[in-house]
This record gives structure tokens, sequence and C-alpha cells, in this order.
């Protein structure tokens, strides 16, 4: 199960740099939410983890990201293999148009040598029982993913990811399009989750990070300013501008 480490991370859009000198560990099996204002580079940062930024002409990227004993930004980097073993959740759940079973399988089917039927039912059922969607939907698997409601889009989307084996799991404002009622179920699967995943999520919702995370990490103008325990945070915070944020002075 994979950590991640991150030493003197410094990203450029261009002539603007985006990502200041950031340094943190992300341990294994937890919780560690990314909380700032909106344009600090928290959703950089997190795309950084499996390379999402490369699709975005003009990027460059220096410094070190160690997963798994090796740097991701070296240019060597496998990154078919690094976005299966670091998945990612968006804002918006993004089903393919296919069948329930068929947007599970679909990485497995992509990426393994020989398919046997039976493997592929037990995929479905196993990654449908890791999200709590089994029950639901164990009689529907032929039905349209896009026929879903949004959390169990959501959660489907997450099921898709845990198909392929992933180790790290990031989630990019997973609630935002949520009611509470179905945010609070998210919470709740992503506490489930963190006994076999590391998870890393941006979150404008301060609630939430303090609810569901065990780390938080306080980004301002791409610097990540301090990155301490969950409590620590949010009850001692040691520098000024995390106390100003948090306590709503700006932001």
């Amino acid at each position: 199960m994979a950590g991640i480490r991150v030493n003197n991370l410094d990203l450029w859009y261009g002539d603007f740099q985006a990502l200041k000198n950031v340094s943190a560990d992300f341990k294994e099996k937890r919780i560690t939410a990314i909380i700032g204002p909106s344009g600090c580079g928290k959703s950089t940062m997190l795309r950084v983890f499996n390379r999402m930024n490369d699709f975005i002409e003009g990027v460059r990227t220096s410094g070190e990201i160690i997963i798994d004993n090796e740097n991701i930004i070296n240019p060597e980097t496998d990154l078919v293999l690094l976005r299966k073993k670091v998945g990612m959740v968006f804002q918006r759940p993004n089903p393919f148009p296919l069948s329930i079973y068929e947007n599970i399988v679909f990485g497995e089917r992509i990426h393994a040598e020989k398919i046997n039927k039976n493997n592929l039912d037990e995929i479905v059922e196993q990654s449908l029982k890791s999200v709590l969607l089994w029950d639901e939907l164990k009689d529907k698997l032929n039905r349209p993913a896009l026929s879903l409601s949004l959390e169990q889009k959501q959660r489907l989307c997450i099921a898709r990811l845990i198909a392929v084996k992933p180790e790290v799991l990031l989630m990019d404002e997973p609630c935002s399009t949520l009611d509470p009622q179905a945010t609070q179920r998210i919470e709740e699967l992503m506490r489930e989750l963190r006994k076999n995943y590391t998870i890393i999520i941006v979150t404008h919702n301060m609630q939430q990070a303090a609810r569901v995370s065990d780390d938080t990490g306080f980004m301002l103008l791409g610097e990540l300013i301090e990155f301490d325990s969950t409590q620590n945070i949010f009850t001692a915070p040691k520098d000024k501008r995390t106390e100003d944020y948090i306590t709503g002075r700006y932001g």
C-alpha cells in the first residue's frame, strides 16, 4: 500500500507558477484533506499525483513525488500503470454511457491479458460491495449507468476505480454536486475505504475536511502553508494565515 512523499514540488502553467516548493508526506491508509481558497493550487496538486496535468499544454514540473520508491515525475514513468495505481474521482460523477456491469469491468478489459467471465463477475460483485451498492444493483447490472442517481453514479465511479486495484484514491470535490444526505453517505464510505486505501481529498467544505480527514493541508497562492493532523489544523494552527482562513476572515 502506497503513501506519497512530495519534495520541493514546483509546477508552472507557461509562465505562471501554480505550485511553489511544496513538500509533504501523505501517509498510507489515512484520509488527507487539502483545503484553501479557490485558485490556490489544490486541484493542481491533486492532479500531479497521477500526472493528469500532462494533458495541459505548457505544463512544467520539478521536484519529487515518490510513490513506491519511484519519482513519478520522471519522463520514463509508465503513465498507464501510474493511473491504475493512483485513481481519481472527479467533482461530477462521470460514468461511461454503458451498462453498470460494463462500467466496472472497463478497466479490467483494458489491462488484463486474459479475461474470464467468472473473474469479471467476481470483480463486479466485490467492487459494488466495496461501495455498498451490491444489494441495490445486483439485479440491475445491465441497466444503463446513466440512469442511476447522482450518489449512485459517484459510488459507481469509485467502484470502477477499485476494480483495477489501485493503492491511492484521489477525490476532487467528490460531494459538491450531492445533497447533504448523499454527502454524509459518501463520507461514511470514505471512512470505510480508508481501511484499504490512501485517500487524498480536495474540498472547499471545511466542515467536511474536519469530519472525514485524519490530516489536513492548507494551501494559499500555490504554497502549502501548513500540513498537520486535522485536529491540530482546526484547533491549534501554527500559522496565522491558516487560522484566518479557518475562522472565515478570508477565502
